[in-house]
């Protein structure tokens, strides 16, 4: 019997990533050790207060039941309390926070919530990946808009206000940018407020990177009059440690948030409650946290340098983020040519940025989320097998 499936589905291919691990894997199976530095899966474990939080809890009886699809009041609170603390923005917890299973979930919830077929979403180019696939699940439009190293990887608001956006609904964006590591301005905040309210467009902020190597933690909701055209997606995946805990949430206006939790709460039954506990006191901690932390990628970021200048690569050092963007030497068709040949003869995988749309394929990714030893074995295999430039 032959099953087809969903139209939904036909131009949503199972996800770069979750392909590429399954050849790492197998090459693992036969002894190759392949060094992953791929993903930015943090290696490193979330504080002890929080696996502490996490284990008292789950050792009552009482606390392995279902759970409020809005969260606990006590993560509300602990998000709204680090909003305020870190990036200077007041929240209702009780109206305008929505704790998700994982920012990667909201950003599908998001589309299915807003989106269907004849609508239209701009979608940043280079960008996640996850964007496009989400705004084709709702069987909606994806719009790519360019970005560039001569603009600092910012959109053109000029060269897209001259577009037809009447069926354009929703806009996602991504600062600090993930692949690039690019910051935005605070200024530049401003204007896309501006753009989105002239245009009656919804601005999604996805903003989980926020906190890494990155001095100044911004949030678009700082911006006068955001919480009316704009939501903002954040996560504990990165700047916590705590990517397998699919702890994410959503900041936006009651009316959004209200609108978001219709599709929601069909989608799963909340959070497991130690989960949400011990994320409310990974929500506490102080500056001390993420100083540390950023030491620790900072040393990791000198050696993503070295490899990538034995590679001949050129990147931007005032990128943040947990990653390091780099444009690749003449000779290589791609991205995607170089990356193979480390993996091949050096067993070696770099991402390459052809993943994140036509505007990386000139780029690679190096993930900063590996030991300095890790790093130090990776250059010498890229050394003893000869990856030259050509």
């Amino acid at each position: 019997m032959q099953i087809h499936v969903a139209g939904r589905l036909q131009h949503t291919e199972e996800y770069y990533f979750s392909k590429k691990l399954r050849e790492i894997d197998q090459l693992n199976q036969n002894g190759e050790k392949v060094i992953n530095l791929g993903i930015g899966s943090p290696d490193l474990p979330p504080h002890p207060s929080v696996i502490q939080t996490l284990s008292e809890y789950a050792e009552q009886p009482n606390t392995h039941g279902y759970q409020n699809y809005r969260g606990i009041p006590a993560l509300r609170q602990a998000i709204g309390d680090w909003y305020s603390r870190y990036y200077g923005v007041s929240l209702d917890p009780a109206k305008e926070i929505l704790p998700l299973i994982g920012s990667k979930e909201g950003i599908v919830h998001v589309c299915m919530t807003y989106l269907q077929a004849g609508d239209e979403a701009l979608i940043p180019n280079p960008g996640y990946p996850t964007y496009a696939s989400a705004v084709r699940l709702s069987e909606a439009t994806a719009i790519p808009y360019t970005l560039d190293a001569g603009r600092n990887w910012l959109p053109d608001l000029d060269v897209l206000a001259k577009l037809d956006l009447s069926r354009v609904k929703l806009m996602w964006l991504n600062y600090p940018h993930m692949p690039t590591g690019a910051a935005a301005p605070a200024s530049f905040f401003g204007e896309l407020v501006a753009f989105a309210k002239q245009h009656q467009i919804l601005l999604c902020h996805d903003n989980p990177y926020s906190f890494i190597l990155n001095e100044q933690p911004q949030s678009i909701l700082a911006v006068d009059g955001a919480l009316e055209v704009a939501i903002e997606l954040n996560s504990l995946s990165k700047s916590g440690n705590m990517a397998g805990w699919r702890v994410g949430m959503l900041a936006a206006a009651e009316e959004r948030i209200n609108e978001i939790v219709r599709f929601k709460s069909n989608m799963d039954s909340g959070m497991f409650l130690p989960v949400q506990l011990a994320a409310a006191k990974a929500l506490s901690l102080g500056p001390d946290w993420y100083a540390s932390l950023n030491e620790t990628y900072r040393n990791r970021r000198k050696k993503v340098y070295q490899l990538l200048d034995g590679l001949g690569c050129v990147y931007n050092r005032d990128q943040v983020g947990l990653f390091v963007w780099a444009h690749i030497p003449g000779g290589y068709a791609d991205g995607y040519a170089l990356s193979d040949e480390i993996l091949q003869k050096a067993r070696v995988f770099i991402t390459p940025g052809g993943i994140f749309g036509s505007g990386g394929d000139a780029y690679i990714r190096v993930s900063l989320c590996a030991t300095e030893e890790t790093f130090d074995t990776a250059i010498n295999r890229i050394t003893k097998a000869a990856v030259t430039l050509h």
